[in-house]
């Protein structure tokens, strides 16, 4: 798959995680750790670490290197600031992927997560050739629901239990949106 640069907004620009990034991805989410808390699985000590951000960039290169992930962070200058991916890309009559993201607390409401949307979104049809892409939010997670809609997600429906974040099966709400 490419591996994609690209500037976003001002001077954030979004670019391929690469194995060098194990500190700067600590370092970030050393930052959010408080943040992102309530909208992710819990993460075990290691996570919060360089050696433990060095298995995780190692895990999804390997699957960017088979073609069923696209892991992307979000820079400003030479700092990390956010991410974003396209996982379980499935290919044959499916087309489809996931999407995943997040941005520095330091940076909210700047536009950046909905900059990384639309390039994704744009990535997905034009360099993958994707016909869907989903999404899930918490019920509660307002500010993520805004952003989906306005890069063209539409809601699916409510998944009950749907994923363990912050220690309990929460419901979600599943978006779509088909690219072609």
């Amino acid at each position: 798959m490419t591996a994609t640069t690209s500037t976003l907004t001002g001077n954030v620009h979004l670019r391929v995680l690469r194995p060098s990034d194990a500190e700067p991805m600590r370092a970030a989410y050393h930052r959010n750790r408080d943040h992102l808390a309530p909208w992710e699985p819990d993460r075990a000590e290691e996570f919060f670490t360089a050696a433990g951000q060095g298995k995780v960039i190692a895990s999804k290169l390997d699957l960017h290197a088979v073609g069923s992930e696209v892991p992307w962070v979000l820079v400003e200058e030479d700092r990390i600031i956010g991410a974003i991916t396209l996982t379980g890309i499935v290919r044959g009559p499916f087309l489809s992927a996931h999407l995943g993201y997040w941005v520095d607390r330091e940076v909210n409401g700047r536009g950046i997560g909905s900059a990384a949307i639309a390039f994704a979104v744009d990535f997905a049809r034009q360099e993958l050739g994707l016909h869907r892409l989903q999404a899930a939010t918490l019920p509660h997670n307002t500010a993520s629901q805004k952003i989906l809609q306005r890069a063209g997600f539409h809601t699916i429906g409510l998944a009950p239990s749907y994923l363990k974040i912050a220690g309990t099966w929460q419901d979600h709400v599943l978006y779509q949106h088909i690219l072609y």
